[in-house]
């Protein structure tokens, strides 16, 4: 029996070139502009200062969610 995970948020897509989670209905990522998108993803970080020193370790260049691993 193949068991389907169940999203809890309304977010279902993450950007497999930038990590940026995308809502539900988006197609296309946008920051990127990439349609390469993955819905097995895990982690979050949350941006809120494109200048911090974490934004800048994740390559983060807008505030938004981002996934830590996208499959």
């Amino acid at each position: 029996m193949s068991e389907k995970r169940e999203s809890t948020s309304s977010t279902k897509y993450a950007c497999r070139k930038c990590k940026f989670i995308l809502g539900e209905d988006d197609k296309k990522c946008p920051v990127c502009g990439s349609t390469d998108l993955s819905d097995e993803w895990s982690g979050i970080v949350i941006i809120m200062d494109p200048e911090s020193k974490m934004a800048e370790i994740i390559g983060a260049k807008k505030p938004g969610r981002y996934a830590i691993k996208v499959r």
